[in-house]
């Protein structure tokens, strides 16, 4: 297999990618279509209970073109459900949430630009938004990276780890810290805070926040007797999650990038040979250079090279 030309590595990687594709679309439509049938059932039987009470209020097809407007406007996350003195959906904190969704390309659907103009300032802000971002983030996971490394640093010279599980420690430390700090206690403290969600589906908002995968399809919503101050403070708490989130989740993403594992797999689709002992050597990298300088086994605590 370590023979293969790379053109046949490629499109081994772009099958594999595909049949990935493939298994998942059929996994989801195994288990959301029945369900997503059995809405449509049931909002069916709704509408002919709702016009068969009401037909004669109602002139022909009024209640298709009421309907088509509420739910073009919701697409856009304007919605004249509930008490209309509430506040609007394009207030500051509503709108710092969304310039938020933007940079960090979580896009979560919720709120849209209406007019011309705020569809055109969105490409512009965006355009030169998400690249300040980028820089900003890199220049954070520069500084940063190297402090939280630090103390799986000490653990492995203290332990006298092997190159390759010294690489895997922070990664799965980084890993575990992410999963409890971002998802499940957040996850926690919103299902707390929401009456109206399971814990999956708290957990199942954090991870598609943190992964920018940002269906939409659930988010924090107001509660009627909830203050709109505290509504708002939670709208704050939301943004700060989003842009510490993001930033943890790619430190973690970059520490897991960094494994030999994962350097061996990049080698194997970009070299054109089987790999050699320097290719291996040259796969440790940084690691193996850091961990070969280790005083021997003898050595004292208080000689250890502080991080």
């Amino acid at each position: 297999m370590w023979g293969l030309r790379p053109w046949a590595r490629y499109g081994l990687l772009v099958m594999a990618h595909l049949l990935a594709l493939g298994l998942g679309a059929v996994v989801f439509q195994a288990l959301e279509g029945p369900a997503a049938l059995q809405l449509q059932a049931k909002l069916r039987a709704e509408l002919v209970t709702f016009q068969a009470e009401y037909r004669a209020c109602l002139p022909p097809r009024v209640l298709d073109e009421l309907l088509g407007t509420a739910l073009i406007a919701h697409a856009h996350g304007v919605s004249s459900l509930g008490n209309g003195s509430e506040a609007r959906n394009w207030d500051l904190p509503s709108a710092l949430l969304f310039t938020t969704s933007i940079l960090t390309t979580t896009g979560y659907g919720h709120m849209a630009p209406l007019s011309a103009g705020g569809k055109a300032f969105c490409v512009v802000y965006a355009a030169l938004g998400l690249p300040a971002s980028l820089a900003l983030v890199a220049t954070l996971r520069h500084c940063l990276l190297p402090l939280l490394s630090c103390p799986f640093a000490w653990v492995a010279v203290r332990w006298q780890l092997a190159p390759a599980r010294a690489a895997l420690l922070p990664a799965a430390g980084l890993g575990l810290l992410v999963a409890g700090t971002f998802v499940l206690l957040p996850a926690l403290v919103l299902w707390a805070l929401q009456g109206n969600c399971s814990l999956l589906e708290a957990i199942y908002f954090c991870f598609s926040s943190l992964s920018t995968i940002g269906l939409g399809d659930l988010l924090p919503d107001r509660a009627r007797d909830l203050h709109p101050a505290l509504y708002h403070l939670g709208q704050i708490a939301l943004l700060s999650y989003l842009l510490l989130g993001l930033l943890a989740m790619l430190l973690a993403v970059e520490t897991f990038s960094e494994l030999p594992q994962v350097h061996a797999m990049v080698k194997f689709f970009g070299s054109s040979g089987p790999l050699t002992t320097e290719d291996q050597g040259g796969i440790l990298g940084q690691d193996e250079l850091s961990l070969s300088t280790l005083p021997p086994s003898t050595t004292t605590p208080a000689q250890v090279p502080a991080c």
